[in-house]
């Protein structure tokens, strides 16, 4: 069985996993928690099938922040989330691990899902395969709850501007999504399901599970549909490598050659 591993990036914590034969493609997938900052490092059923398809999976502590772009005192008083995986995470992922998009796929569960997914709808040329667990989409509704969120938002239709559902873009989305949710999910179920309404109006693809119910929202929903969304993920990374090659956006500028004289 691999191991995980604590690691630091950008003076942050992180939960590191390495399976035994890891995949020679270096695919990976970077995991964003949910609001009770439950990372995969002692979930044995995750663990279980990285290995098994060979996937290395990164999980930085995000502490209550939301992983969107606006400071969270609690996270870091002047980077923000995203800024902190785009200018922390990915570059730590090139240089220890050779990791580079499109090889990185995204997942996340609750508060970590509607980040993924924003990370994703923001950024489809990084991220093009994504799939987010119960996803927290109508994160709006707990402004004004006594949560972080209450530092980062004025109001509950100011937060609602920045939901998934309202930054997917018609013409530039991630290839490959998977949006799950338990009915029995009496708060996020809803917002779900008008995500995937929207994404099937608009004629973007994605896959779905929005019948299967096993515990509501919590980890015995996650870890029940853990085969499927691993499944995914390599599935659809693998399909991203047989795409035209792509850039390396770590890569140094080529060099221009010396004019003739």
């Amino acid at each position: 069985m691999g191991t995980w591993h604590h690691v630091s990036i950008g003076g942050k914590p992180a939960d590191w996993f390495e399976p035994t034969r890891p995949s020679p493609h270096r695919h990976t997938v970077l995991f964003l928690h949910g609001h009770g900052e439950r990372t995969l490092s002692d979930n044995p059923v995750y663990t279980g099938l990285f290995e098994q398809h060979g996937l290395r999976c990164l999980c930085p502590h995000g502490r209550r922040s939301w992983w969107g772009d606006r400071v969270c005192h609690e996270f870091d008083p002047q980077v923000s989330p995203r800024r902190y995986l785009l200018d922390s995470v990915l570059p730590w992922l090139n240089e220890q691990a050779q990791a580079t998009p499109p090889a990185i796929a995204l997942l996340g569960v609750s508060m970590g899902g509607q980040g993924a997914l924003k990370l994703a709808y923001q950024q489809p040329a990084l991220f093009p395969v994504v799939a987010a667990l119960a996803p927290a989409i109508d994160f709006h509704q707990w402004v004004g709850k006594g949560y972080p969120l209450d530092d980062l938002y004025e109001s509950s239709e100011e937060a609602r501007q920045e939901t998934a559902t309202v930054l997917i873009h018609p013409l530039n989305w991630p290839r490959h999504q998977w949006l799950g949710c338990d009915p029995g999910d009496s708060e996020w179920f809803e917002g779900v399901e008008r995500l995937a309404g929207k994404l099937g109006s608009t004629g973007i693809p994605f896959e779905s599970d929005l019948t299967t119910r096993a515990g509501g929202h919590s980890w015995d929903y996650f870890n029940h549909q853990a085969p499927k969304v691993v499944e995914f993920l390599t599935t659809r990374l693998e399909q991203e490598r047989n795409r035209l090659p792509v850039s390396n956006p770590f890569a140094p500028p080529a060099s221009r050659p010396e004019p003739a004289e």
